[in-house]
């Protein structure tokens, strides 16, 4: 039986079935292209601003900035930019960042999660449509007959949507797991990374907090000996 022979046995239900498929490959595709963009080169670029911001800050955001078109750039950027904020709005920043990034990575689950929930039931309902169809030919008198091997032979055909609706939903299911994988990671890198970056800037702060608080030893001198 070939491909057409299918499609045209499977019933009306069998062409959303299609669309949904492609619909499904679709939304794989591109984002097995951003996630293999993304996981080449997050972790050169992460310890790349890591490292610098513990000798630089301007250096690190300048880093940032040049990896403006990968999540975790633009994720340390936004932090990395402000103005000597405080270390609470530091993370604020970071956090509100990761969110919006992961949000982003999360594009075309919906979709996938309508394929998966459309997908058996528009296969069962081509099934109950074929049986309809097919058991309202049958009588009584047709039972035994070449008619009602005929029948019979299309209630096993109009199975072929529910088998088609089954084998889209889990395709759709399968990428939705990985995908969904792939997020989880990514936020336990972006967590990681953020602490870091975090911990760093708490003790840059608290570092020039205590040099510009520490008196001007030349001010100090230069008071003294007026006052001799």
């Amino acid at each position: 039986m070939d491909l057409g022979s299918l499609f045209q046995k499977g019933g009306v239900t069998i062409y959303p079935l299609m669309v949904l498929s492609i619909l499904t490959l679709t939304v794989a595709f591109e984002r097995i292209r951003f996630w293999f963009n993304v996981l080449n080169k997050e972790k050169e670029i992460m310890n790349r601003i890591l490292d610098a911001a513990r000798r630089d800050w301007s250096v690190a955001a300048e880093i940032a900035r040049q990896a403006y078109d990968q999540p975790v750039g633009r994720f340390l950027l936004t932090a990395l930019q402000l103005q000597a904020p405080e270390p609470d709005l530091f993370r604020l920043a970071l956090e509100s960042s990761a969110d919006d990034e992961i949000a982003g990575m999360r594009r075309g689950e919906k979709l996938l999660e309508v394929v998966i929930a459309m997908a058996p039931l528009l296969g069962l309902l081509g099934t109950v449509l074929g049986l309809i169809k097919t058991l309202g030919s049958i009588t009584f008198t047709a039972l035994g007959t070449e008619v009602g091997k005929d029948a019979a032979g299309g209630i096993g055909e109009s199975l072929i949507s529910t088998a088609a609706g089954l084998i889209v939903a889990l395709l759709a299911l399968a990428f939705y797991r990985v995908f969904q994988l792939l997020v989880f990671n990514q936020a336990k890198d972006f967590r990681r990374a953020g602490n870091e970056l975090e911990l760093l800037y708490r003790q840059k702060w608290q570092y020039d907090k205590v040099a510009l608080a520490a008196p001007n030893p030349s001010y100090e001198d230069e008071y003294s000996g007026s006052e001799a």
